[in-house]
């Protein structure tokens, strides 16, 4: 699927690190130099906003979600901005649903990935 006025939106990760307490294992804790790949073609839709409040703070909740290729890297823990370095940089807290492919064609349909970002 096309969507002709799409735009570019970017997947930020994390690099992972060698752990310094085991260096046969790596963990995922560098976002000064994450990994940056270009989604061309995307969306990010509205979903809803919500407040929260506490006695010390008040904090906004935005929720969105980014509508891109099946075929992408997409994960939990990654994060997506939309735009240029500076734009709203939004969090993928959940699993991203599995990008299916059509066993007759090999077709994938775009994909729906739920995006959150807190304010405050």
């Amino acid at each position: 699927m096309e969507f002709p006025f799409g735009t570019s939106v970017y997947r930020l990760r994390a690099e992972a690190k060698v752990d310094p307490y085991d260096p046969d294992s790596t963990i995922p804790a560098d976002w000064d130099h994450p990994d940056v790949l270009e989604i061309p073609n995307a969306f990010i839709a509205q979903s809803s906003t919500s407040m929260t409040k506490a006695e010390s703070r008040e904090q906004a909740l935005e929720a969105k979600s980014l509508f891109c290729d099946g075929a992408f890297d997409i994960r939990k823990g990654d994060r997506i901005r939309n735009g240029p370095p500076g734009a709203p940089t939004y969090t993928i807290d959940g699993i991203p649903p599995a990008a299916d492919t059509n066993p007759f064609t090999g077709w994938s349909p775009p994909r729906e990935i739920p995006l959150n970002r807190y304010v405050g």
